[in-house]
């Protein structure tokens, strides 16, 4: 897998999300919000060792369910799972290490 590079506008259920096996990354924002596109070139640099994990780069806004379960308040926000469980949370994301960081978490093969 690699690092998805549009918002789905529809999002999977949190039921889903739950079940999901392996490590995931779930991305909440928009397409056009500054911050989101400020943080693309860290999160891909980020990713580009951790290919293996998946990425769900899921739309967000008000009553969008899936961001609301998660309590997303300020994007992109980058929820780090492992089987479905949340490991770690990258909020706003100001530097490649921090994403790194919690890559490290979910996919211990790479350190950070």
């Amino acid at each position: 897998m690699t690092m998805t590079t549009e918002f789905a506008l529809t999002a999977p259920s949190r039921a889903e999300i739950d079940a999901l096996n392996g490590p995931t990354v779930i991305e909440f924002g928009t397409a056009w919000c500054g911050h989101c596109r400020a943080a693309q070139p860290l999160i891909g640099e980020a990713f580009q060792d951790h290919a293996s994990v998946r990425h769900l780069k899921i739309e967000d806004g008000s009553g969008r369910p899936l961001g609301r379960s998660f309590r997303i308040k300020l994007w992109p926000t980058l929820i780090f799972l492992d089987n479905g469980v949340e490991v770690a949370r990258v909020v706003r994301p100001k530097s490649t290490s921090e994403i790194r960081d919690a890559f490290a978490l979910i996919d211990p093969s790479i350190s950070p």
